[in-house]
């Protein structure tokens, strides 16, 4: 079963109800879930394997670790966009997917109109984004694609979480791992997270 990690440092929380008022600006909104999405994204690589290497320094040559691995950052539109900044801030090597998703709003079923991948998805770790892990079924079923493509590497990254979502991804997915920074503790009979932030789209472009 993959895991459920939580992120539970104090400044993200700050930041998690900064997100949360409904007062905060739509430039506030996109700022701030580029910081958390940057901070999940040093939690979801934390075990990625390093390797030694021979460098000189100014002073004397020395063996060090450095990082192989190459990354993919898979954004479902439109709202992941709002998180993508901040993931290649900190990994600015990553290549970019683009995941055209929309929950249906009477059956809450995810409707597929979009997919653009790196070329060479297969060969990187994919890191799914998107704010909102709700229902679990537009993540579901973006990771369903992804490893169509051949994938064997995935990491789903969300601000905010619920159990309902939690459960449909590792039932459906149970080899990937999901990070959040907060997970909450239920859905509405709208499909929303409660307490949730709203929709997180609506919230970062200023959108109804």
């Amino acid at each position: 079963m993959g895991k459920l990690v939580i992120l539970d440092h104090p400044v993200v929380q700050n930041k998690i109800s900064m997100l949360r008022n409904v007062n905060t600006c739509c430039k506030e909104f996109r700022e701030i879930a580029g910081e958390v999405a940057s901070i999940l994204c040093y939690e979801a690589t934390r075990d990625v394997p390093l390797i030694t290497a021979e460098i000189e320094t100014p002073i004397c040559k020395a063996t060090v670790n450095i990082v192989t691995e190459k990354f993919g950052v898979v954004l479902i539109l439109r709202a992941g966009m709002g998180m993508t900044g901040g993931m290649l801030n900190f990994l600015p090597n990553a290549k970019v997917g683009h995941i055209g998703v929309y929950r249906d709003p009477n059956t809450l079923r995810p409707v597929e109109y979009f997919w653009k991948l790196p070329s060479d998805s297969q060969e990187r770790t994919i890191l799914l984004v998107d704010p909102m892990l709700a229902t679990g079924g537009t993540a579901s079923a973006s990771i369903t694609h992804i490893k169509d493509k051949g994938v064997k590497h995935i990491k789903f990254i969300c601000l905010i979480s619920c159990p309902e979502g939690v459960e449909k991804l590792q039932n459906d997915h149970p080899d990937v791992d999901i990070y959040t920074a907060a997970h909450d503790p239920m859905l509405n009979d709208h499909g929303y997270i409660v307490p949730g932030l709203g929709d997180a789209g609506d919230r970062m472009f200023g959108t109804k």
